[in-house]
This record gives C-alpha cells, structure tokens and sequence, in this order.
C-alpha cells in the first residue's frame, strides 16, 4: 500500500471478487456518466459493459482507498514492456484532489521493467487530456468510434 499523504491508500484489486466487483462498478458508472456528459456520448463501453464482463475483463485493478471506500480506480494490460491502460475513473465526489495522478504515478513506479504506457479518453475530455499531458503523455492519434464520438490517444516512454 501506499498513501499520498492525503489519506487515500492504492491497493491491487481482486476484480474476480463479487463485492470488490460490484464497489468498482458502481464507481466506473458514477465516474463514466460525468466523462459521457464531458463528451456529449453515453456510447461509452464502461457504461454499457456488465459486472460479469467487468470481472472477467482480463485487466489488473489498481485501487485507491479513502477511509475502507474506493474512491478511485485505474486498470490495465501489460505485454511486455508496454502497459496499456484501460480504465481510469475517479469518483465525482473526489475530482480534482490529485487521485488519478497518484494513481498513475503508482503504476509507473511499481511495474518494473516497464518502458512504454498508452491510454486513450474521449477527444471533448479536456480535463482527462490535460492531466495526460501535463505528466508526459503525448498525443498519438485521433480515431473516431461512434456517431460523434471520437478517441484520442496517448502514449508515454517512461525509464
């Protein structure tokens, strides 16, 4: 575990695990629902996936606790050297205290042998992209998924 001093903890997750499932559900439509409005789409796979697809999604759950609640959530894929992040969401109640960078730190700090990250957030998610920015991401692309719906695409070297 590690704590940022603001009290929230980051601990893997046990996303086979039918109550730390459901905590991580409810949070990924909570936090989802704010990034649809963002970006004027509820076509977003997180809102539209299923516990059971969210369980057997095949990530690894990173986890940031505040007083035994998760308040944040980052999952990802590794292959090699590369991470790919799938997930990233903070729970409404707790924008804007620095979790997701934390988050993001952690991840870059714990998985050794790690040399490259990628994400991707909705194009109209200026708050998402400003955070990738600002901690080295660079933009790699544009592809548009949906009516009206675009992704943008990062991708960091980390070393």
């Amino acid at each position: 575990m590690r704590s940022n001093g603001y009290g929230e903890q980051i601990r893997k997750l046990d996303i086979t695990d039918a109550k730390i499932a459901s905590q991580v559900f409810a949070l990924q439509k909570n936090s989802y629902r704010v990034e649809a409005e963002i970006i004027g789409s509820h076509e977003i796979p997180p809102l539209m996936e299923s516990l059971q697809e969210l369980m057997t999604s095949g990530e690894t759950f990173l986890g940031c606790y505040e007083r035994r609640e998760i308040v944040a959530v980052l999952s990802y894929k590794r292959d090699s050297k590369l991470v790919d992040i799938h997930r990233m969401m903070v729970h409404p109640n707790h924008f804007r205290k620095g979790i997701a960078r934390h988050l993001l730190a952690h991840l870059e700090e714990n998985e050794t042998g790690v040399h490259e990250l990628t994400v991707s957030t909705g194009s109209a998610n200026i708050p998402a992209i400003n955070l990738y920015e600002k901690l080295g991401f660079k933009k790699v692309g544009n592809t548009v998924v949906g009516e009206g719906l675009s992704l943008t695409q990062f991708f960091k070297t980390i070393g």
